[in-house]
């Protein structure tokens, strides 16, 4: 690998005696990591304490079939690969079975469990394409509310796909500059996550885009940025919040400095977690901070920091909402039409919204704070989108068949090869068997809900969003 002269002589210092590890681990693969969806009783899938899941993938002849069994140690449910295999013609992978996720940035998981104990409203602030929001939703306190953000419009909508897919619906989606989020959402959140973007040192493997890109001016304008969007986001941390701070890079500039940055300007309390040796992480660089670092050739994984600080302040003292009126809020129930109480479970516990003939469920504990987010944010996506009305059609969403809450007895179902699944994953026609009833069933791949159709009897409509659909030849 072809790294730039300048990279070498600022990390070299860095490193000391590790440089010429990292040298060699540099010239090697990519590691390729997954994170599992955690058993969910609603949902249902595999068991984590007896590894059900690795024989179900083998003998499934899935992708993942030769998984291995060495765990990526900070996670929960997650593992390495042996090679990186085509995720795109796996149909668990689209259910939303597992995620795609680089093994460091997985740590943050440590980092909630040492810090946050009850029920949170958490800002995932650059958060696509979803790796750290999907490992939140998973991890936060059973109450928490996930407000995932992402300023680029574009990858905005590729995060509301993983999200939808991870099934989750004590989430809301937004696209906002954090500029806009810190002004008009002072004090609102307990925890704030920002894995902000960067020089992008530690892709170097993955990406080698990112090695003709790199240079000292661009990490000094990274730096620069960085600054800007802690500034920026700052005011939307309650007192007493949480702020976890990250990036795919080295340089003590992007890293450390930021901290140092921090903590004299605001006076933020930088918090520890307690490391195991085996981890090989690395600690500061510079200054004597708690921070985390996970470099190639002494951890498995590629280039990452983190650290995490407490905004100074009595946490009881945050900035007050007007609470909306849960009376006014639900005038929407009397245009749902009455066949979805049945679509998914625990209906009464959502507050239930109609906007632009989609119906969509929120948890009714989150509705003060979502009505507060809508007026103040951009959202794009928020709890369950659960249908659409076409006059006298109501059709099932696909956010229905992925949620966690999708009641499966009320649609007539089918379990199909993974032929059938691939085809149904590219919008080609699938055909079903002559005793299966006209209108909208459910299919399945492993008992995995894959997504709906519309059976007319000689022929199905698929309801797989266009825009999602695989579109290479090869598999």
């Amino acid at each position: 690998m072809n790294l730039p002269e300048a990279f070498l002589s600022q990390i070299k210092p860095l490193l000391g005696s590790r440089y010429d590890s990292f040298i060699r681990a540099m010239e090697e693969e990519a590691t390729t990591s997954i994170r599992f969806k955690p058993l969910n009783p609603l949902k249902g899938t595999w068991s984590v304490k007896d590894r059900s899941y690795l024989r179900f993938f083998q003998k499934q002849k899935s992708p993942l079939g030769d998984l291995g069994v060495e765990s990526v140690p900070w996670a929960s449910n997650a593992f390495y690969l042996n090679e990186r295999p085509s995720f795109t013609f796996d149909p668990l992978f689209h259910a939303g079975c597992y995620y795609v996720q680089e093994a460091s940035s997985m740590f943050l998981e440590q980092i909630i469990k040492a810090h946050v104990s009850a029920p949170v409203k958490c800002l995932d602030l650059c958060a696509a394409p979803g790796g750290k929001s999907t490992l939140l939703s998973s991890t936060l306190p059973e109450g928490s509310l996930l407000v995932a953000n992402e300023v680029i419009r574009s990858r905005s909508h590729i995060l509301k796909e993983n999200l939808i897919k991870w099934g989750n619906p004590n989430v809301i989606v937004t696209n906002n500059d954090p500029k806009i989020i810190g002004k008009s959402l002072p004090g609102f959140f307990d925890l704030i996550v920002t894995d902000v973007p960067c020089s992008g040192e530690g892709m170097f493997r993955k990406d080698k885009n990112a090695i003709f890109e790199w240079s000292l001016e661009n990490v000094t304008l990274c730096a620069e940025r960085q600054q800007r969007i802690i500034a920026d986001i700052w005011p939307a941390l309650k007192p007493g919040g949480i702020l976890i701070y990250s990036t795919c890079t080295f340089n003590l500039k992007e890293n450390e400095e930021n901290i140092h940055w921090l903590v004299n300007t605001f006076g933020a309390e930088p918090l520890d977690v307690v490391l195991k040796e085996n981890w090989n992480i690395t600690r500061a660089k510079k200054y004597n901070y708690p921070v985390f670092r996970f470099i190639p050739g002494q951890t498995k994984g590629e280039g990452f920091f983190i650290a995490a600080v407490k905004k100074s302040g009595d946490s009881s003292s945050g900035h007050i909402f007007n609470k909306f009126k849960k009376e006014k809020a639900k005038k929407d129930k009397t245009l749902v039409p009455p066949i979805i109480k049945n679509w998914i479970k625990d209906y009464d516990s959502f507050f239930i919204e109609v906007n632009e003939n989609f119906v969509s469920a929120i948890p009714e504990i989150h509705q003060s704070d979502y009505l507060i987010i809508k007026d103040a944010l951009r959202v794009i996506y928020a709890g369950i989108t659960i249908c659409e009305i076409k006059g006298k059609d109501v059709i099932p969403n696909h956010a229905l068949a992925m949620s966690e809450y999708l009641n499966r007895e009320s649609f007539p179902s089918v379990d199909v090869d993974k032929e059938t699944a691939i085809a149904y994953l590219r919008r080609e026609p699938i055909q079903l068997t002559d005793d299966m009833p006209k209108g909208y069933v459910l299919l399945t791949y492993q008992n995995h809900p894959t997504g709906f159709v519309k059976n007319l009897g000689n022929r199905t409509n698929s309801l797989y969003p266009q825009e999602w659909r695989i579109r290479t030849a090869y598999q």
